[in-house]
Order: C-alpha cells, then structure tokens, then sequence
C-alpha cells in the first residue's frame, strides 16, 4: 500500500486553537505581583516594581500579547487578581472581552 494515497498515511489535522489578545496598561501596575504568582510563564515582576508581560510587544505603555486557548485559564487568573485592573483579554476572533 502506497502511503499518502488516499489520506493513508498522513498526519490527523489538528483543530486549529482559538487565540486570544492580552493588553496590559504598564502605567497602572502597582507591582502587587499577584499575576506573577498565578502565571508565572507569562509574568514577572521586576526590579522597579513593574510586572513584565514576557514575550509582548509595547506602543505607547501598552503592552499586548497574543495567546492560546490554553493558556487563557491562567490568564484570565492574572487578570482577576490584579487589584489594578490593568490586564485585559479579548478574544481575537469575535472581539468580545473575556475579562
């Protein structure tokens, strides 16, 4: 049997991830750290009191991230205890606000 003929042989598509936009407003972080403490992959708190949203682009003090589903629930626990409210995630595709 000849592989690839006929889809035999290849490689299962995986369902592609829904994404999700971080933005993080730096001017507001108070350095409490509660995001780091959640979500450290994504958060660090650094030596001037500000946390860094690892891998973001910056314009203007706002940071933004791009993320995947699965990466959302720890996410989405940064934002939550964030006693500034200054983490914010959208869903890339509709627009609409998860928290």
């Amino acid at each position: 049997m000849m592989k690839g003929l006929f889809g035999f042989g290849k490689k299962k598509q995986e369902p592609e991830l829904k994404k999700f936009v971080v933005t993080y407003d730096l001017k507001g972080c108070i350095g409490a750290g509660a995001c780091e403490a959640v979500d450290p992959k994504h958060w660090k708190v650094m030596e001037n009191m500000k946390a860094e949203l690892k891998g973001s682009t910056e314009k203007d003090g706002i940071f933004v991230l791009e993320i995947n589903e699965p990466e959302v629930v720890a996410m989405k626990a940064a934002a939550e205890g964030c006693p500034k409210n200054v983490i914010h995630i959208t869903d890339k595709e509709s627009g609409d606000k998860v928290f």
